[in-house]
């Protein structure tokens, strides 16, 4: 069953995502980040070329040819799924297929929009009889 994890009270997500995706490329595991739409893709993809400062996170759009071997596939398309490890959602509703990943990851902001839409897809997937952990990032 896909492991959830929720990281709220996030001050920058762009900055979690990054810290996040480092730590998947270095244990060697493969990363697809979802993002809302086209824009959304950019901005997070330029962001992961300059994150972090002295190194980037290698990373490509699903239907590029070298997905198969990329570690981190970002894109707002959701298919086609080139791994099936971790899943990052960066929309406001919960992806589709996110059952397929092993693990799925929530990152909340502390916009109140965005924290109520993290709310109905915790939700969701608890009814679904998911086991969520929480991370609450205001300790880290």
């Amino acid at each position: 069953m896909t492991q959830i994890d929720f990281y709220t009270h996030v001050e920058n997500r762009q900055h979690t995502l990054a810290t996040l995706a480092g730590k998947a490329l270095a244990r060697s595991l493969r990363m697809m980040i979802l993002t809302a739409d086209a824009e959304a893709t950019e901005r997070v993809g330029r962001m992961l070329w300059t994150q972090p400062p002295i190194a980037f996170l290698p990373h490509c759009r699903a239907h590029h040819r070298l997905a198969p071997i990329t570690p981190i596939i970002l894109d707002h398309v959701a298919e086609p799924m080139v791994h099936e490890q971790i899943l990052v959602n960066l929309r406001d509703e919960a992806p589709p297929h996110f059952s397929r990943f092993e693990r799925l990851i929530e990152i909340v902001g502390l916009d109140e929009t965005q924290r109520e839409q993290a709310r109905a897809r915790y939700r969701l997937y608890r009814e679904r009889g998911y086991e969520i952990r929480t991370h609450d990032m205001r300790q880290a």
